[in-house]
């Protein structure tokens, strides 16, 4: 007796998980739209995806509607616009999860912790949170909370705060929308919209972050953001102390430069 494959094509391709991306041009659409994202150094409307992708408009608003239902692209209502989403984020943070940007900056992190005597930490976005991926524990020092594979509120630290003051305003203003994305451990820190954009518009203007005892009582800490080729922040490093002869001005140099020298091996 033979039977009908559901999907007729299947027969004369068994093999059509290989097949070229051109056969599968919606999941091909799909990926250029988040490419063409992802290189945008602000979100676009989607009449300009259309014309620079050549695609059709009804295509185009179809695609992102189905991004947007999963998170990876987020519509900007007021401004018309489309930007990358969250779950996007959380794929940024799987791949430096899987070595190239910790293996890259795990040296460099290292060797500022050695220069220093303080711990230093590499950490990614990963939606209103950040992700350390890189720690380096200086000894005698005292215990962190920023162990690799924890999260904390973008928010509070120092790490977060010089990514947040990199991404574009609208980014910031779609993954902090009202009161309710604020969490607090200490009591301290920004607890509205419009607290955060005057903390991160410090940030730009210092060119680095900080935050006092916003994670942990009697701890302080400094963190540059790391830049890819579009001036996206892919990354930060810190450092975090309890000592109160040290210089923040110096310390912020340090991370500074550090950060700058794992742009340099990233943009290679």
């Amino acid at each position: 007796m033979s039977v009908i494959p559901d999907n007729p094509d299947a027969a004369k391709a068994p093999n059509a998980a290989l097949a070229p991306a051109s056969q599968v041009p919606a999941a091909e659409n799909t990926l250029r739209i988040l490419s063409f994202l992802a290189g945008r150094p602000a979100p676009v409307a989607a009449s300009a995806i259309a014309r620079e992708l050549e695609l059709p408009r009804s295509t185009v608003y179809h695609l992102l509607t189905t991004l947007a239902a999963h998170g990876f692209v987020l519509h900007l209502r007021e401004e018309r616009r489309w930007g990358l989403g969250t779950s996007a984020f959380e794929l940024a943070g799987g791949y430096a999860r899987q070595q190239p940007l910790a293996r890259r900056g795990r040296p460099l992190v290292a060797a500022l912790s050695d220069r220093l005597g303080e711990s230093a930490h590499l950490a990614v976005m990963s939606g209103g949170d950040v992700l350390y991926i890189v720690e380096e524990r200086a000894p005698r020092r005292p215990a962190l909370v920023t162990d690799v594979g924890v999260r904390l509120p973008a928010h509070l630290t120092a790490s977060g705060r010089a990514m947040l003051a990199a991404l574009p305003r609208e980014q910031v203003r779609a993954l902090y929308p009202d009161l309710s994305a604020f969490p607090d451990r200490t009591g301290l820190g920004p607890r509205t919209p419009r607290e955060l954009r005057e903390l991160l518009r410090e940030v730009r203007s210092r060119g680095y972050a900080t935050e006092n005892s916003e994670i942990a009582d009697g701890l302080r800490s400094v963190g540059a953001a790391v830049l890819d080729a579009a001036g996206w922040p892919v990354a930060a490093v810190a450092v975090t102390w309890g000592r109160a002869d040290l210089d923040e001005n110096l310390l912020a140099a340090a991370v500074q430069e550090c950060a700058a020298m794992l742009e340099a091996r990233l943009k290679r």
